[in-house]
């Protein structure tokens, strides 16, 4: 699904038109999205009962049951299959549900279709609640305090299932293959597809689906499906059901299952782990920030015993600062930098929103998802964008300097972008929150920590000794990660930033969002505005500069003219404030994946050298069991919780949070590819 450097636009909602009863009908596909007689006991019947749900999840033998559907429509057959696990008796496994739709429905139209289904309203608003914008790309939605994933990805099936099929790893227990009739949208049932859900499926895996056609049936069994006919739902006659046919391991290049997706894949396979292992049980994280606790949190979610361990206090060194903003970018085209900025956002947001709504973050203290206003003085790209961004008001809006002075509260003169569901949060305090789970211990003030390898095991050592033991290590201590022997080849760079403490005063009450220009400032917590920051490269002076705080003053007295006397009257060298830096790599994305073996990927990946469109074969070798997440700059808070997911869905085997373009663009080894290509290395 590489769509760098083309035009970035929305995806297409569903038309849908609504018969007599309420029924929504696609205008494209002329189909019905679920039966006129009783939708609600047709998923139950065709997809529950055909997957032999929920009796299957009381014999599950692992932690997670994974389910994908091609055609996530209304929404049906997820909230009933959640409405079904609900019901189930613990001990349970936790639900990862993956659904792929090209055209969703509009959040308007997915509630109509939802207020058919009184009894399953609970859910549905909860879905509702975290239902993405029409944002291209994938999207994923953490419910039931993490027990359930679901991953919408907006996406025609045939590119998103051979993207995830190209990984080589079978992750899938059981289908619900939905889309339109066969008749109406043949794409969505084309070899292509079918072949690709069998890649995907794990031993035992099963489907089930309302079509009887015998071209699906033919097509099934060519992909390795048992199939059989069974009598249909209703008027219905028949229907199929089936399961993947005498499966004992995981597809692999050699698969015949699997070969078919070569041509999908982004070229050389040095992204894929050439040696799988099984989920851990434990796991260290070295370094307690925003992305040490994000992935604490991430895998303590999933049931590992985690040790969260710090040189320090957390928080106390790059997630520092009082406040931060959630950032994000627009453009007018594609790239791996936009859309994992625009994705990693919208599951930040919602990561944030649920911790205030759960009581592990106070709002107004701890963090406000009060929206931001983004300067802008480039006429053009506001003019080309407010054209596209109307159809996804949720994300943002241009706004004129007129409606960004009601948005903000203050006086304002310059036009720009408007963030809804962005704010500001308290990096500490977040992190304090993430910590604070039973599967987490925090182990602070530890000193200078390495990590080594002893019997098959990761042991975190300071001062010559071993302060804790796990079966897999992360690596989360920004620049100081090029410490550790296994990432000294890591291309980081420290940038120096100093905030100031704005004392607040009747000036700057009006302010009710935060604004970002050449700096930042946000409304005043515990009666502070922290504002900034600065950016210094190569700058290693750990001290408060006064200069330093003027020049973030005189920023801000820029992008508000009307403060300028107010701001012009305070002598810097009274202002409080504090000194940190940012993490960064050279193409500003972050960092997070497993570690490459330098010395293999060297020698694997040498003709690169001489050839750099040169496919080869071989898969990444890997250091087992270790992980790294770093390089999150200056937007920490919005990239950590999201690349916190993709080491959890890695480290778990589970199935991805996004595109492998997107996993290729963040994983660490990308720089040891891109300098061998440039025979730099």
């Amino acid at each position: 699904m590489k769509r760098d450097n083309t035009p970035w636009c929305p995806v297409e909602a569903a038309v849908v038109d609504w018969n007599d009863n309420g029924d929504p009908t696609s205008t494209e596909f002329g189909d019905i999205y679920y039966s006129n007689s009783n939708g609600l006991e047709e998923s139950r019947y065709v997809f529950l009962l055909g997957n032999n749900l929920p009796q299957r999840w009381l014999q599950h033998p692992r932690k997670r049951f994974c389910i994908a559907e091609t055609g996530f429509g209304t929404g049906l057959n997820f909230l009933v299959t959640w409405q079904a696990w609900r019901q189930l008796p613990e001990p349970r496994p936790a639900l990862h549900y993956l659904s792929i739709e090209k055209h969703p429905l509009a959040k308007e139209d997915l509630a109509q279709a939802l207020d058919n289904w009184p009894v399953l309203a609970p859910l549905a608003t909860s879905l509702l609640e975290s239902y993405p914008a029409l944002l291209p790309g994938q999207h994923r939605l953490v419910l039931e305090q993490g027990r359930i994933t679901l991953d919408l990805w907006w996406e025609d099936a045939t590119a998103a299932l051979s993207d995830l099929a190209s990984r080589e790893q079978a992750t899938v227990d059981a289908w619900y293959l939905d889309g339109f009739a066969p008749s109406r949208n043949a794409s969505m049932w084309s070899p292509q597809v079918l072949q690709a859900a069998a890649a995907l499926s794990l031993p035992g895996a099963t489907f089930a689906t309302f079509t009887a056609a015998g071209q699906v049936r033919r097509d099934m069994e060519d992909a390795g499906f048992a199939v059989q006919k069974v009598a249909g739902f209703a008027r219905k006659r028949e229907c199929l059901r089936g399961q993947i046919n005498n499966k004992t391991e995981a597809p692999t290049a050699a698969n015949p299952s699997i070969r078919c997706f070569a041509k999908h894949s982004t070229g050389t396979p040095w992204d894929i782990v050439g040696t799988s292992a099984a989920s851990p049980e434990t796991a260290l994280v070295v370094g307690a920030g925003l992305a040490g606790c994000t992935v604490a949190e991430a895998l303590a979610r999933r049931g590992i015993a985690v040790t969260l361990l710090d040189q320090g206090k957390v928080a106390s060194a790059g997630s520092g600062n009082e406040q931060g903003i959630l950032y994000t970018r627009v453009s007018r085209k594609h790239s791996p930098l936009t859309d994992f900025a625009l994705q990693s956002f919208r599951f930040a947001s919602s990561f944030y929103r649920s911790l205030l709504q759960s009581g592990q973050l106070s709002a107004g203290l701890d963090g406000a998802l009060c929206g931001s206003f983004h300067q802008s003085d480039n006429s053009q790209e506001l003019a080309a964008l407010a054209q596209v961004l109307v159809r996804v008001p949720e994300l943002a809006r241009v706004l004129d300097a007129q409606q960004a002075q009601q948005v903000l509260g203050i006086e304002q003169k310059s036009s720009g972008y408007w963030f809804p569901e962005s704010g500001w949060m308290r990096p500490a305090s977040v992190c304090q929150a993430l910590a604070d789970h039973r599967n987490i211990t925090l182990v602070e003030d530890c000193g200078a920590l390495s990590v080594e390898t002893s019997d098959g095991a990761w042991q975190a050592m300071a001062d010559n000794k071993v302060v804790a033991s796990a079966a897999s290590a992360i690596i989360a201590t920004g620049t100081a990660a090029k410490d550790l022997q296994q990432l000294q080849w890591l291309p980081l760079q420290a940038i120096r930033g100093q905030t100031t403490l704005l004392p607040a005063n009747q000036t700057f009450a009006g302010l009710q969002s935060a604004l970002c220009h050449e700096g930042y400032i946000a409304p005043a917590r515990q009666g502070y505005h922290c504002i900034g920051a600065t950016f210094d490269l190569h700058d290693d002076d750990h001290s408060l500069r006064a200069e330093d705080h003027r020049i973030n003053l005189a920023k801000l007295a820029t992008a508000v003219p009307a403060w300028n006397q107010a701001l012009g009257e305070i002598d810097p060298g009274q202002l409080a404030g504090r000194v940190g830096y940012r993490c960064a790599s050279p193409d500003y994305l972050p960092m997070a994946g497993p570690v490459p073996d330098l010395a293999a990927f060297l020698d694997d990946y040498a003709p690169l050298r001489k050839n750099a469109k040169q496919r080869i074969t071989r898969k990444g070798r890997y250091i087992p069991g270790l992980y790294v997440t770093t390089a999150h700059g200056s937007r920490g808070l919005t990239s950590t919780p999201l690349t916190a997911e993709l080491l959890g869905s890695m480290i778990c085997n589970e199935a991805p949070p996004f595109s492998r373009e997107l996993s290729r663009a963040v994983a660490p080894a990308r720089f040891i590819i891109r300098d061998l290509m440039r025979n730099r290395i």
